[in-house]
């Protein structure tokens, strides 16, 4: 008798109409949801890669919505030559790549003497590294110019070589100063996440590192950043993509020296003829060009990305 009432049980609960009411209005909110995010996230990738694809006389055809009647390749060719596409791509590559390495390895270091190491005003140098998330760039944009047009190096340029400073705007070096610096783009985030890593990494590692006699530079290139792969991805990643698609500190900076996020600023004052629906139709096709190396990057180290973002604790 109790087995058939369970039975019984189970059987109302199957078929019970409100229950599965509840159970359908989920699963047609979520799909909605799901449907509505895609939607937002795709749609500006489907327009411009209808709008790249289409001749200029389709832009003035009403009846053209999505497809192209006139499909053509011109304007990749165009965005391209209008671009110096190749030396741009060149140089935006060796900006992003050299300041990924050098803000993980300089935010790593910060971040591990916040986490572990215990020293009279930490708190207080902690808290200025987050306030530098929120600081406006435009705050520091003249310092930040003058100290690299400038540049003495605390007075020692004029000592040890005679000259007054060094010039150092059109080179890649005012990235790699801030970068290994801690004051290159978003690295106070950076040092945010690896000290959050560090401080679930369990302390008996590191005693046990140094029982055997590992000092503290040792413990933390064998012990610590080898257990920080998930931080170091999500870093990585992060100070890649928002390198690549900077284009203050570059037009700061760089003057001479062409990148992808400037030359696509200055798509139109590259044309012989300007022409503002060729104008539009190229930037579309330019921030296509820009995006694809990004979106190629992304389909290969997607899975990697989401695991070290769980366990990085960013989500939550």
């Amino acid at each position: 008798m109790q087995q058939l009432s369970k039975t019984m049980d189970a059987i109302v609960i199957r078929f019970n109409p409100a229950k599965k009411g509840k159970e359908w209005t989920w699963k047609v909110l979520r799909t909605l949801l799901v449907t509505g995010f895609c939607y937002i996230i795709l749609f500006p990738i489907f327009l411009r890669l209808s709008v790249a694809f289409r001749d200029r006389m389709d832009v003035y055809d009403p009846a053209v919505l999505w497809i192209p009647r006139h499909f053509t390749l011109d304007n990749f060719r165009i965005a391209i030559e209008t671009t110096d596409f190749f030396g741009a791509l060149r140089n935006t590559l060796l900006i992003s790549g050299s300041t990924t390495i050098i803000q993980i390895i300089s935010c790593a270091m910060a971040a591990y003497a916040f986490a572990r190491l215990k020293f009279r005003g930490s708190g207080l140098l902690f808290g200025l590294v987050i306030f530098t998330i929120i600081v406006p760039p435009q705050t520091i944009m003249i310092p930040l110019y003058m100290t690299y047009r400038y540049f003495d190096l605390f007075g020692l340029v004029p000592v040890l070589t005679g000259q007054t400073s060094f010039n150092l705007i059109d080179t890649f070096w005012p990235f790699i100063l801030s970068s290994a610096t801690g004051m290159g783009l978003k690295n106070g985030l950076y040092i945010y996440i690896f000290r959050q890593f560090f401080r679930g990494v369990p302390k008996e590692l590191e005693e046990a590192a140094f029982v055997d006699g590992a000092g503290i530079v040792h413990t933390f290139f064998r012990i610590m950043v080898p257990n920080a792969i998930p931080a170091v991805i999500t870093v990585a990643l992060f100070s890649f993509v928002w390198q690549w698609n900077d284009s203050y500190y570059v037009g700061l900076f760089l003057n001479d020296v062409k990148v992808l996020s400037t030359q696509l600023m200055n798509m139109g004052v590259n044309l012989e003829e300007p022409d503002p629906v060729l104008q539009s139709i190229l930037l579309n096709t330019g921030v296509l060009l820009i995006t694809a190396p990004l979106l190629i990057m992304y389909l290969f180290v997607q899975r990697y990305f989401v695991e070290s973002v769980e366990r990085t604790g960013i989500v939550g």
